[in-house]
């Protein structure tokens, strides 16, 4: 639970980290701002299935340009996610998830894989962003794990 704890912590920051980079550069390229909406909408996907609700509302891929609602949706997916590590014991991370994926196929998967796999996805996109922010010439933010270790 503890490295969980750790790896959840850095994700709320590295998700702020990326926004900020992306308001700096002001960028109005509409496949970075869909590909850090489809960051924000996954993690909030996940919380869905985790907390036993349906997540089929939810589009993975929409354009937008509202970098603030974004910002709040990360705001919001970090208090909830806060809220749900703070009940889990550690035998839950065990527990199966039973759920339907956006395409309405059914799976079932351990609460600690599907927590891996929303750290895991962040990150993979957050490079993505950055790399994208680079060809822009504007300013990729620095998510690195140890860079908050060291705060």
């Amino acid at each position: 639970m503890k490295t969980i704890r750790c790896m959840m912590d850095h994700l709320y920051w590295a998700d702020g980290r990326i926004l900020d980079a992306l308001e700096e550069s002001e960028t109005k390229n509409k496949d970075l701002l869909k590909l850090v909406r489809h960051v924000a909408v996954a993690e909030r996907v996940w919380l869905d299935r985790l907390q036993g609700k349906c997540s089929a509302k939810y589009s993975l891929w929409e354009e937008t340009e509202d970098l603030t609602a974004i910002r709040t949706m990360f705001e919001e997916n970090a208090e909830q996610y806060r809220i749900y590590i703070e009940g889990l014991k550690e035998f839950e991370l065990d527990e199966m998830i039973d759920y339907e994926n956006q395409s309405g196929g059914s799976f079932r998967t351990s609460a600690r894989d599907v927590l891996l796999q929303v750290l895991l996805h962040g990150q993979y996109h957050r490079g993505q962003i950055n790399r994208a922010l680079r060809i822009e010439s504007a300013e990729p933010a620095q998510v690195d794990y140890i860079t908050i270790t060291r705060l």
